[in-house]
């Protein structure tokens, strides 16, 4: 078994999107290569419901993917083809944009004012950007669970893992989605594809990714005044950590536990032309997707 190295870590950064939503973005727009064949990863967690009021009223989608999951609130979605659906917490949508699509998406707080959930892009294939739109809709009863005895928890969203295969299927990247709990330090392996690339994104607790060359191993120690500290390998709340190549990623859980998305998939290794929410091979496809837009004919069929 060869361990994933750590090829960078970074914390998502504050961005306001949509009509004036504030979220975190962990990547996109820029080195698409990075993370192929994914593109955009926003936290859109927020406690005061006015950030995140405004949702994210029409617009256009073409050449991409969007995965979104909802663990607190809700989220309302409308698309030109008339499809209408509400995504609680636990929930996941996975939306084929593929030739186009005009949607809108409007989280709605839960009782405690709390909007917390996460979208996804990914990218998709030359052979399958002007594909038919799609929508797989799944509610959380539908998603596995596994659990094992030192309290580990896996949520498999997407994807094959220790015998239990997620509910969303038929995508391009064959991406792996896994919502992973590890308990106060727990040290777990997580098998990955060799063919895919992978980045983790941290959103509760804390915990120290292995690198291969330097597998992690204390967690804490003492500061001057005898008090307990995590020391500075650890990754926190809204860091994203990409690997290198390797069969398996490796954390080290802290004295709070952990609480991760592991997310792989096959890179397409195509030229990326983007333009905001349309993703396509060239320019000329985006000057046409802008004409389409212009003149009224982006929604294909």
């Amino acid at each position: 078994m060869s361990i994933r190295p750590v090829l960078s870590e970074s914390l998502a950064k504050p961005t306001l999107e949509g009509a004036g939503v504030h979220l975190h973005r962990a990547f996109g727009f820029h080195e698409p290569e990075a993370y192929d064949p994914f593109l955009l990863f926003d936290d859109f967690r927020n406690d005061d419901p006015e950030k995140s009021r405004a949702g994210f009223p029409w617009h256009p989608h073409r050449g991409i993917e969007t995965i979104t999951y909802v663990l607190a609130g809700e989220v309302e979605h409308q698309d030109s083809l008339g499809n209408t659906g509400r995504l609680g917490a636990g929930d996941i949508q996975w939306m084929t944009a593929g030739s186009g699509i005009m949607h809108q998406e409007m989280p709605l707080a839960n009782a405690r004012g709390q909007m917390h959930g996460f979208q996804l892009w990914a990218n998709l294939p030359r052979d399958l950007k002007m594909t038919a739109p799609n929508y797989q809709d799944v509610p959380s009863v539908e998603i596995p669970e596994i659990h094992e005895d030192d309290g580990t928890v896996v949520r498999v969203v997407v994807g094959s893992f220790w015998g239990r295969r997620g509910p969303v299927d038929g995508i391009a990247a064959d991406p792996l989605y896994l919502d992973i709990s590890v308990s106060a330090g727990v040290k777990k392996r997580f098998p990955i594809d060799t063919r895919h690339q992978a980045f983790a994104y941290v959103f509760e607790g804390a915990g120290a990714f292995a690198d291969a060359a330097a597998p992690t191993g204390v967690l804490l120690e003492k500061d001057v005044a005898g008090q307990e500290v995590q020391i500075r390998d650890m990754s926190g709340n809204r860091t994203v950590v990409r690997f290198g190549a390797g069969d398996e990623v490796v954390v080290q859980a802290g004295a709070d536990g952990l609480r991760f998305l592991l997310v792989a998939g096959a890179p397409i290794r195509e030229p990326v032309a983007w333009h905001g929410p349309i993703v396509m091979n060239t320019r000329d496809e985006l000057r046409e997707a802008m004409r389409d837009l212009s003149e009224g004919t982006f929604i294909r069929g």
